[in-house]
């Protein structure tokens, strides 16, 4: 069976077609111009408004187009911003608490140069009884580090208490706040004996309580209070507090005081406990 050639039409036929076309149409537009005219006058008024929809959409699209663009890229940024700020913010407050830190230690340093005679350990509290007071607390130092019962205990400007338990790596600290605490006392002024007995109800108003100070004794507000000679655990000289107000009691034979601490007992950080004990033979009241 044979099958028929098929016809192909050169190239060069086509485009000779196409060509004779456009000439033939050049020729019609130049020589029929006047009757054309109508005729392209209709399709302008047809075309020129859709070609001026389309291009204010084409514009209004585009317009979007960078808003949308410029949005994404503004988004972008504020990202960034809002991280690189909370960067600073967590930057800034680890830089406050290291400022806040060392203020701390400083006043520590102070403190071990206002009692250079005595050896040293600093300690961080590590937890507290309940309530709004450091009455009785727990340091991360103990046995291991030389520490032991009834050593001594600073923070502040003072006095802090004294410690009644101790393991390896803690010990347990009673503050001179407490309703269990009497401490062996005098006017640095004087030497007039008095004992600073501990009262969680008044360290809400900001002080505790000075008692057993003889009637004659010449003491007045703003005396500063002192740990006494005759005490047999405490050592002696190291500031408690000062006088914020002296009456006489009922007996008419003592006197009593407030006194304001120099220990904030409200927040407790770092303490020093001194290592060396009292040595005498006094016995001081429990």
């Amino acid at each position: 069976m044979r099958f028929k050639k098929k016809h192909e039409i050169p190239p060069k036929y086509i485009l000779l077609v196409l060509t004779i076309l456009c000439l033939i149409f050049l020729l019609i537009s130049l020589l029929f111009e006047n009757v054309l005219y109508p005729l392209k006058s209709v399709t302008a008024t047809i075309i020129i408004p859709m070609q001026e929809a389309v291009n204010s959409i084409g514009i209004y699209v585009e317009n979007k187009t960078e808003m949308l663009e410029e949005l994404t890229r503004l988004q972008e940024e504020n990202a960034e911003i809002k991280e690189q700020l909370e960067t600073y913010k967590a930057e800034t407050k680890e830089y406050q608490q290291d400022l806040y830190e060392l203020d701390r230690l400083r006043i520590l340093y102070k403190l071990d140069e206002t009692y250079p005679s005595y050896e040293k350990v600093a300690a961080r509290v590590i937890s507290r009884d309940t309530g709004n007071w450091f009455h009785t607390f727990i340091i991360n130092k103990g046995t291991g580090d030389g520490i032991d019962v009834d050593c001594n205990v600073l923070s502040g400007n003072g006095l802090v208490g004294i410690v009644t338990e101790v393991g390896k790596n803690w010990a347990k600290v009673r503050a001179i706040i407490d309703d269990t605490s009497n401490v062996s006392a005098m006017f640095i002024n004087n030497s007039e004996l008095c004992t600073v007995r501990g009262n969680l109800t008044e360290i809400d108003n900001g002080y505790i309580d000075v008692e057993f100070i003889g009637k004659d004794a010449d003491v007045n507000v703003g005396d500063e209070i002192v740990t006494s000679y005759i005490s047999d655990k405490y050592l002696s000289g190291i500031t408690i507090g000062y006088v914020s107000e002296i009456t006489m009691d009922a007996n008419n034979l003592t006197k009593s005081a407030k006194l304001i601490p120099v220990v904030d007992f409200s927040n407790i950080q770092e303490v020093l406990v001194i290592k060396d004990k009292k040595q005498n033979d006094f016995i001081e009241q429990k």
